[in-house]
């Protein structure tokens, strides 16, 4: 069999994506209740344009455990969606259209971003995921953007809305100034920021009051002073009154265990609102609430000559006037974290406004018992959801003031505020143009009634994506399976745990009393090579495109499959140039071998370095299927690349040429044998690392054992099997012995600057024991081609310092 003498990424890999597809080789068949069904709710990645590099490391390694599985005889569920509804594609195609939302009427807005996404992003994305080999069913797909979609968020909401876990409020919400909407805690992250510690004049009568504050800003918003009941410093100035600086009115003066008497000076103003412990403050005290700060970002009326400024300019000016007017006694400059929103970087205030919530902070306790129900992998990740749910401080804000997204299916009185829910049957629904399902209020029969104009949180609809999974097979016979039964893999990244993770266990056990999936893998970040979180702004992404182009899909696999689960992982493009080389050196050792395998016959395994090989083979079978099952990825990789270059390119195959070529001098038993190793041997090296290189395996294995097996791919073929029968210790004893010979007498060589080819007259071995005659002599024949040495001598030697099969080796040219 001529094979070509070099492997062409570029070509085979286009070339098995297409043959895949066409040949619905990774189909999930629904029609199927045979089979055991493994399940995979895959992450429906933001809609950005294109593949980043994050997604092709986590992708890859959850693609590792599918291909897996499929092999295992699996009827694989791997869907493949889209999250392209909410702020981050309004934001996107305000960018790419160079439009603003709030310009354009809400619906031709929406019609620009549906048609975008589907003429020109989608189509770009789900290509980028197939040039990387991902083993998906993309006949399986959604977006959760699309009715299907709308349908089931609609009712997830009206659902949690009987539950009365749904409630709306007036109520302070985080703000973003910049997106202009109100968003939930878990879409904060702390950013350190410098900023001062400003000690202010507080007047009660003529006595000055020095209250420290890092936001002057917020003196117009000012309602109560508070102070630590045990403080003694300020226990006598309890209902007293504080006249405010700049803005001359007073403020009460308050006890409450809440104010931190070590902070500052140890007394405290509390403004509409500025943290946590200000809202707390005006439930608690029932104090009244003044707005400082607009949803713009800008001061209002309430400031006085400050209004219409933004909130660093005002800060500036307030501080300003503060010394000119001998209010402000010190200033300190301090670094310290406050919260901004995760998708722009922007602060975050406090606006009080009309929200949706979901009520789950009763759920505390439950919410620990149900993180322990998973498995994870690896299992210090559960840390980081019982960290989160611990410090849980508010309900779960999912109303957005934003344009695109999934509509609240809610219509409202003008008149009494009275809620009219749609009708399950109508859904979806969109209140700003769809008739509600009412005339009249039922509370006050007003006829003006009004649809809600917030979008629901894109991720309230994405922690639905198992239930979205299992109604697109609503009417399959797989569908009571799937819809009775948790599905058996979540693998996400460790970033999302708070966003992803943590919302669909919530709503699983809220709506199904059920958890959402057996297992929970969790993979990490794809780092800059200096080990620093990659992004735009400083210039240090680097593109899975252009690593494909430069090398291969299959090298950018290789790569990702290097670093055990969870691991951050600094790019290391040396992993590619080493993963090109093992594709390589694979191409080449598969051209040798198949060369020898054109008459291969089913033989008998007679010689001793092939029970060798394949003894040591089983036991890689056994290491890997065992490690695969506990989602260890990366060590079926690692032991069986070793195996790879170390046992079968850099040993056996050179051992074994002999036998090939010169059948007619060593018999055709000897070659049959061969043959039979080699066959068992480069097809399990083959399966093993289908699924971190599927497609120069799966050019190999279409080459010649696709017909063999009677398989349209490698990728549905059988895993290996560990085959006790052909575990041979004492063979295993001999191969290594004959190994350590065969390497002694190369070093040997090449200290003398002799030629590998070189032949030699005779190899002198020196050993007491009685059995190493008989070992050696099981392999004689392949020591001496091997090593080009035409006799093979003993001489025993008596030694009670020796250990078992102690070598001295002599050599005569």
């Amino acid at each position: 069999m001529e094979l070509p003498k070099r492997y062409e990424p570029k070509e085979a890999e286009p070339k098995w994506q297409k043959y895949w597809e066409e040949n619905n080789i990774y189909r999930f068949d629904p029609e199927d209740t045979q089979r055991k069904i493994y399940s995979i709710d895959t992450p429906p990645p933001t809609v950005s344009g294109k593949m980043h590099m994050g997604h092709a490391f986590g992708n890859s390694q959850q693609d590792f455990i599918a291909r897996y599985k499929r092999m295992k005889g699996h009827n694989v569920l791997q869907p493949f969606g889209t999250d392209d509804n909410g702020l981050p594609t309004q934001t996107l195609i305000q960018k790419l259209k160079n439009v603003r939302a709030q310009d354009l009427p809400r619906t031709e807005f929406v019609k620009l971003c549906l048609e975008t996404l589907e003429k020109e992003l989608r189509p770009v994305y789900l290509n980028d995921w197939k040039k990387l080999g991902i083993s998906c069913d993309f006949n399986v797909s959604y977006t959760t953007i699309n009715e299907h979609c709308q349908k089931i968020s609609q009712k997830s909401f009206l659902e949690l809305y009987e539950m009365s876990r749904a409630y709306r409020k007036e109520a302070p919400a985080t703000w973003c100034p910049k997106c202009q909407t109100a968003i939930a805690q878990v879409e904060m992250e702390d950013k350190e920021i410098e900023s001062s510690f400003n000690d202010i004049i507080f007047k009660i009568g003529d006595k000055d009051l020095i209250i420290a504050t890092t936001r002057p800003e917020l003196l117009p918003a000012c309602v109560a002073i508070f102070f630590h009941p045990e403080d003694q410093r300020y226990k006598e100035l309890e209902g007293k009154m504080a006249k405010v600086p700049l803005f001359d009115f007073e403020v009460p003066i308050l006890p409450d265990e809440r104010a931190n008497p070590e902070k500052g000076t140890g007394i405290v103003m509390c403004c509409t609102f500025g943290d946590q412990t200000d809202i707390e403050w005006q439930k608690a005290h029932n104090l009244p609430i003044k707005t400082a700060i607009n949803k713009n970002g800008k001061m209002s009326s309430l400031a006085g000559k400050y209004e219409n400024m933004k909130v660093n300019e005002a800060r500036k000016e307030i501080i300003e006037d503060l010394k000119n007017n001998k209010l402000l006694v010190n200033q300190k400059s301090i670094t310290h974290a406050v919260n901004t929103h995760e998708r722009c970087g922007t602060e975050i205030e406090f606006v009080h406004s009309k929200q949706w919530f979901i009520k789950y902070l009763d759920l505390k306790e439950e919410m620990i018992k149900w993180g322990e129900e998973l498995n994870w992998y690896p299992s210090h990740m559960k840390n980081r959801y019982d960290n989160w749910v611990n410090g849980l401080q508010w309900d779960w804000c999912i109303s957005r003031q934003i344009y695109f997204g999934i509509p609240f299916p809610v219509w409202y009185c003008q008149d009494c505020d009275e809620v009219i829910l749609a009708k399950l049957n109508d859904l979806p629904v969109d209140p700003k143009e769809d008739r509600a399902p009412v005339d009249k209020c039922p509370n006050c029969e007003s006829t003006k009634i009004v649809g809600e104009t917030d979008i629901i949180n894109t991720w309230a609809t994405s922690s639905l994506t198992p239930t979205i999974v299992k109604e697109l097979f609503k009417d399959k016979p797989v569908y009571d399976y799937l819809n009775n039964n948790p599905m058996n893999l979540r693998p996400q990244g460790h970033d999302i745990i708070s966003f992803w993770l943590f919302n669909t266990v919530v709503k699983s056990h809220l709506h199904f009393q059920m958890k959402p999936w057996h297992n929970c893998f969790i993979n990490g970040w794809m780092l800059d090579p200096k080990g620093k979180k990659m992004s735009k702004s400083k210039g240090n992404i680097i593109e899975p495109q252009g690593m494909i182009q430069k090398y291969s899909a299959d090298a950018l696999r290789f790569m990702s499959g290097s670093c055990t689960i969870g691991e951050d992982l600094p790019f290391p493009e040396k992993d590619l140039v080493t993963g090109q080389k093992f594709v390589n050196k694979l191409w080449n050792s598969s051209r040798f071998s198949l060369m020898h395998l054109e008459d291969y016959k089913k033989s008998e395994i007679k010689e001793t370095f092939d029970r060798w090989i394949l003894s040591k083979l089983q036991k890689l079978i056994e290491s890997s299927t065992e490690n695969f099952e506990n989602y260890r990825f990366f060590k079926p990789k690692a032991e069986t690349e070793k195996f790879f270059w170390q046992i079968f390119c850099d040993q056996y195959l050179e051992i074994v040429k002999d036998r090939l070529y010169n059948s007619d001098v060593r018999g055709e038993e000897a070659r049959d044998s061969a043959q039979e190793t080699l066959y068992k041997t480069l097809l399990t090296i083959l399966k093993l690392m289908a699924p971190f290189t599927p497609h120069i395996t799966e050019e190999i294995y279409q080459l010649y054992f696709a017909e063999k097996e009677n398989k349209n791919s490698i990728h549905i073929s059988e895993w290996p099997e560990y085959d006790q029968s052909l575990i041979d210790e004492k063979a295993e004893i001999a191969g290594d012995l004959g190994v350590d010979i065969i390497n002694a007498v190369r070093k040997y060589k090449s200290d003398k600057q002799v030629s590998l080819k070189e032949e030699l007259s005779e190899l002198i071995l020196v050993s007491e024991e009685t059995d190493f005659q008989e070992i050696i002599n099981s392999i004689r024949e392949d020591l001496k081609a091997v090593l080009k040495v035409k006799e093979i001598k003993f001489i025993g030697e008596t030694s009670s310092e020796s250990e078992k099969f102690s070598v001295k080796i002599g050599f005569k040219q």
